[in-house]
């Protein structure tokens, strides 16, 4: 996967997290992108908008594509590192590329998935970092609740 076209999908993944934050929730988006290279569906978390513990933006994203025959070459693009619950969609469903913005806030199954056969690209966004390092100073027992941690 380009460098480049990474990061331009990367921006409308990061427009969900804004949005996501801008509701009251935590800050993580997500874009599925078919074999094509066209946007089959966007998501952010909304576990906090909805009460809904399994509305992780990744989740959120694949549901809004929609049934599809099948998701070889489709590219997940999430602004952080994907949990193993995201992970583990990732791969029941054969999504053959991830891109992560920044995996130093919460390192997810992205390094399972690139042994599992994923194609893995790690941007190290600055923005996606400071997005959610600032969320997590600010909102530590929403975040650990969010990660499993509490």
């Amino acid at each position: 996967m380009n460098q480049e076209q990474a990061r331009q999908w990367l921006a409308t993944a990061l427009a969900e997290a804004r949005a996501g934050l801008a509701e009251g929730g935590i800050p993580i988006g997500a874009v599925l992108y078919g074999a094509d290279g066209v946007p089959l569906g966007r998501g952010r978390n909304r576990r906090v908008q909805g009460g809904d513990p399994s509305a992780h933006a990744e989740t959120e994203a694949f549901r809004a594509a929609g049934r599809q025959r099948s998701y070889r070459g489709a590219t997940m693009v999430t602004t952080l590192s994907p949990c193993w619950y995201c992970s583990g969609l990732v791969r029941q469903f054969g999504i053959s590329r991830v891109v992560v913005g920044e995996a130093r806030t919460f390192v997810g199954g992205h390094e399972w998935l690139a042994a599992h056969g994923v194609e893995v690209l790690v941007l190290d966004d600055a923005e996606c970092a400071a997005l959610m390092r600032e969320f997590v100073e600010r909102n530590p027992r929403l975040w650990n609740e969010d990660i499993g941690d509490e």
